[in-house]
């Protein structure tokens, strides 16, 4: 229908309209005649703010320059050493162009300044910028493709790597111990920079076209730096991602190289605890896999690996979950209790793989410690 009101809009929007004059618009639905007045009315405001919103929006999209022009006048700002006034600028013009939606345009915008500015070191800018790639990602509904994920890699390789230094330092030289500490949190900050960033882009691949748990490569990249750059290893988290990243040679290697730098206990803890995560995903041929590969390289170097009770407990577990054999699956439950509780988690693990390889219904689902990879 369409309406004609006098009205004093001018509150609404004093540069669209003039306050008491008659406006003519369409309304989106037909409107009872035997509405109150009051109803009319606020049915004409909501479509006269639609339709000056509307407006609004295509003479941004207008205004707005090519974005070429916006890159290389930041890209200047940025050489001159104002990488604080560039983060910015960077954040600033690319929202307009998301307001716009003009949404390619504004990924182009993040993607070159979090480039540049983790290219000069900035990686608080860098990584700031590059969450915000994500996001418009997510606004924009991308999907998960190959061009996108160029972008990502490109981005991931640009955050720096800094070998972490000894945690044995003289205690009595103060000026060690301050620039032992500051190279620490320097580490704990990239870490937490690329954690945010690459679990926003698994969760995004995995909402847009991805497999459901993410897109394996950024697993491998999120798994791969919290090993070499993280000054406190935490190899639960770590194996959460190498398990979902479809490369267990890599992930095997990673554990050999664990055990070489690890304290006593925890070598095998690791390797149980990596075996058992794929095969609470019903993943039977990684399991496998990484089972074989870490003792054809460790059994040289570390003797005493197959001696362990939990990896001998872990091996009878891969032969067990090959047939129907869930009274011995629980025999061994008990039998190796002593080594299982040595964690948690590890129980954890073995009701989710009861539930999965023979049916057996956890006494509360709610309490599973391995769902949900987007809170890791």
């Amino acid at each position: 229908c369409t309406l004609k009101l006098h009205l004093n809009f001018g509150k609404l929007n004093r540069t669209a309209v003039k306050p008491y004059r008659t406006i003519q618009f369409a309304c989106s639905a037909p409107l009872n005649p035997l509405l109150p007045l009051g109803a009319i009315i606020r049915a004409g405001r909501q479509a006269l703010e639609d339709q000056i919103k509307s407006m609004s929006r295509e003479r941004t999209r207008r205004e707005l320059p090519p974005v070429q022009e916006h890159i290389d006048k930041l890209k200047k700002v940025v050489e001159e050493g104002n990488y604080y006034g560039a983060l910015q600028m960077f954040k600033s013009i690319s929202a307009r162009y998301v307001t716009a939606q003009r949404f390619s345009e504004a990924l182009d915008i993040l993607f070159s300044g979090s480039c540049l500015e983790l290219e000069h070191g900035l990686v608080n800018c860098g990584a700031d910028l590059a969450l915000l790639f994500v996001d418009t990602l997510v606004k924009s509904k991308s999907p998960c493709n190959d061009e996108t994920l160029d972008r990502i890699r490109c981005m991931f390789k640009l955050f720096p790597r800094v070998p972490v230094p000894p945690h044995l330092v003289d205690v009595s030289d103060d000026e060690d111990v301050h620039n032992l500490q500051e190279s620490l949190g320097d580490a704990r900050s990239r870490v937490e920079n690329l954690t945010s960033f690459l679990r926003a882009a698994i969760k995004w691949s995995a909402e847009f076209g991805g497999p459901s748990t993410g897109y394996p490569e950024l697993h491998a990249m999120l798994a791969d730096y919290l090993y070499t750059e993280c000054p406190e290893l935490d190899m639960v988290r770590i194996s959460r991602h190498f398990v979902r990243a479809e490369d267990p040679e890599k992930f095997a290697s990673t554990l050999i190289n664990f055990m070489g730098r690890c304290y006593p206990g925890e070598d095998d803890l690791a390797i149980a605890r990596a075996v058992l995560m794929y095969l609470s995903m019903g993943n039977m041929k990684d399991a496998n896999l990484i089972m074989d590969e870490i003792k054809k390289q460790a059994e040289a170097k570390h003797p005493e690996f197959s001696e362990s009770d939990l990896i001998q407990f872990t091996s009878y577990i891969l032969e067990t979950l090959q047939r129907d054999a869930l009274p011995l699956f629980n025999m061994l439950r008990v039998r190796y209790k002593s080594c299982i509780d040595r964690e948690p988690l590890l129980n954890e693990l073995l009701d989710e793989i009861a539930q999965r390889f023979y049916g057996v219904q956890r006494k509360n689902p709610m309490e599973g410690m391995f769902g949900d990879i987007f809170k890791v």
